[in-house]
């Protein structure tokens, strides 16, 4: 496990995935972002948790933020079908399939969830950037719980 990402930190270049499996680009960062990453697609939590930053998008685009990614530790197969069922008639938010956990370790906010989700999964965290250096990080203590990294918990605070 990578030391975890402070305040002030750069974002590490990873290449992510988005859109198909074989596509992997460099995740570019420009102007204030919101990356959150969460354990699972679909699991209950998390589940619960990303509808908030879909439906307030545009409360998030007019307090500056360019961008809003979604990264979890599953495939882009499962990342779109979480997306589709979230949001049917679509959403700007990005969807980012960290397969591999490659982005996630980078960040040093993985963690074995083997007992649960069978392998190594992300923390539930959101970090705000301006460009790729991290601005705010907030990971909350328990990873099944969403209470600083829900969408109006973040939005208070920009």
């Amino acid at each position: 496990m990578s030391a975890r990402i402070q305040v002030g930190g750069t974002i590490p270049a990873q290449s992510v995935k988005e859109n198909a499996p074989d596509a992997a680009t460099p995740l570019v960062l420009s102007g204030k972002n919101i990356i959150v990453g969460v354990p699972g697609a679909f699991t209950g939590t998390c589940h619960a948790q990303v509808p908030g930053y879909i439906e307030n998008y545009e409360e998030f685009k007019a307090k500056g933020v360019n961008e809003i990614y979604i990264v979890s530790v599953n495939d882009v197969f499962v990342t779109k079908a979480w997306k589709e069922n979230l949001a049917p008639k679509g959403s700007a938010v990005h969807f980012i399939a960290d397969d591999n956990a490659a982005f996630t370790k980078s960040l040093g906010l993985d963690f074995d969830a083997t007992p649960v989700l069978g392998g190594s999964r992300s923390l539930r965290y959101v970090i705000v950037t301006d460009g790729d250096k991290v601005q705010t990080i907030t990971v909350e203590a328990d990873p099944g719980k969403s209470i600083e990294t829900a969408a109006s918990a973040v939005l208070a605070s920009l």
